[in-house]
C-alpha cells in the first residue's frame, strides 16, 4: 500500500481524521496545523472545527485587536448562487474572532455590483451585523496610493485604509470560477479592497494580482466551498452552475490555500498564473506535494 493511501485509511478510522504527511508530524507535536481542510458539517460546524485544529482563533486574534474580515460581497445574489461568501460561515468567523477578544470586526467589498443590493441579496450583511460585525459601505475617501515594494508591474496603486491599518486581516472568498483567471480564491479576493481603475489590472493579471497581496497580507485564509460555482463566473446567476461540495479549506499560507482551491476546483495550480507569480514572489508556496492539510470529514 503506498504511504498517501496508508495514512488516510489509519487516519479516517481514528475518529474522521486524514492525516496527511508532513502535517502528520506535526499535528501531533503541537496540536495544530498549518493548512486543514474539513468536509460534510454545516457551515458553522466546519468553520469551528477548521479554526479548532488551526490551534483557535486565539492564534490569529489578541484581546483589543481590529480585525477585518473580506468575504466576497460583490453580486446581487443570494447565498444559493455561490457568487458571494456563504452568509453562516462568515458569521461564525465573527463569532469566534469576538470570542478571541477581538474590539471589533469590520467587513467590507468594493463590490462590482451595487453596493446595497450585494450586501443585502447576499444575506452577509444581516448574517454578519447579528454575529457582532460592523458591515461597511465603501467609502472613496478612504482610498490611499500606496508605493509597492519589489512590485513587478503594479509599482504603485490604491488600497483601502481601514484593510491597511487592521491588527488582523482575514480573507474568505468563496470558490468560483472566473473568466480571467479560471478561479477566484483568495489572492484575487483582495481586489474588493484596492480602488482605481481596476480593469487595467486585467492585462499582466496575474503579475497584478502577486503586487497587490505584497501589501494587503492576510494572516488566516477560509475558502468557502460550501457550494461552488463551476462555470460562468464571476458573476454567475444560474443554478445550473452551481455545485455543492461542503467543503472549507483554511490556512496561514494564502498561495498554499488558494492551490488547494484549486485542486479541488479540479485544476493544477502550475497552470495559473496569478498563482505562479505569487508562488515566485515568495508570498507563499503552491508546493501541494509536500504540504498536505490536516483532514476531517464529518461522515
Amino acid at each position: 500500500m503506498r504511504r498517501r493511501k496508508f495514512i488516510k485509511v489509519s487516519g479516517a478510522a481514528a475518529g474522521g481524521f486524514v492525516l496527511g504527511f508532513p502535517l502528520l508530524k506535526t499535528y501531533a507535536q503541537t496540536g495544530q496545523s498549518d493548512l486543514v481542510l474539513i468536509r460534510n458539517g454545516s457551515p458553522a460546524q466546519m468553520i469551528r472545527k477548521s479554526i479548532e485544529l488551526l490551534g483557535g482563533m486565539s492564534r490569529f486574534v489578541n484581546s483589543g485587536q481590529t480585525v477585518v474580515l473580506k468575504p466576497n460581497m460583490s453580486w446581487d445574489y443570494g447565498p444559493e448562487y455561490a457568487t458571494n461568501t456563504n452568509p453562516e460561515a462568515a458569521a461564525e468567523v465573527v463569532k469566534l474572532c469576538l470570542e478571541a477578544g477581538a474590539k471589533k470586526v469590520l467587513s467590507f467589498d468594493n463590490s462590482c455590483q451595487e453596493a446595497r443590493r450585494c450586501y443585502i441579496s447576499s444575506g452577509l450583511e444581516k448574517a454578519m451585523s447579528d454575529a457582532g460585525a460592523s458591515v461597511r459601505f465603501i467609502r472613496d475617501k478612504l482610498f490611499e496610493e500606496v508605493e509597492i515594494p519589489g512590485a513587478s508591474k503594479l509599482k504603485k496603486w490604491e488600497f483601502y485604509v481601514e484593510a491597511l491599518e487592521a491588527d488582523v486581516l482575514i480573507s474568505m472568498p468563496v470558490l468560483k470560477h472566473h473568466s480571467l483567471s479560471k478561479v477566484s480564491l483568495g489572492l484575487k479576493n483582495m481586489m474588493g479592497l484596492i480602488g482605481g481603475k481596476r480593469g487595467m489590472l486585467h492585462f499582466s493579471f496575474g503579475q497584478k494580482i502577486a503586487d497587490i497581496n505584497r501589501v494587503l497580507k492576510p494572516q488566516l485564509t477560509i475558502i468557502d466551498a460550501v457550494r461552488i460555482l463551476k462555470r460562468n463566473g464571476p458573476s454567475g446567476g444560474n443554478l445550473n452552475d452551481v455545485e455543492q461540495k461542503n467543503t472549507i479549506i483554511a490556512g496561514i499560507d494564502p498561495v498554499l490555500v488558494d492551490a488547494w482551491g484549486v485542486k479541488l476546483f479540479g485544476l493544477e495550480p502550475d497552470k495559473l498564473g496569478w498563482l505562479t507569480h505569487a508562488d515566485r514572489a515568495g508570498i507563499g508556496t503552491m508546493n501541494t506535494a509536500e504540504n498536505i492539510p490536516l483532514e476531517y470529514s464529518y461522515i
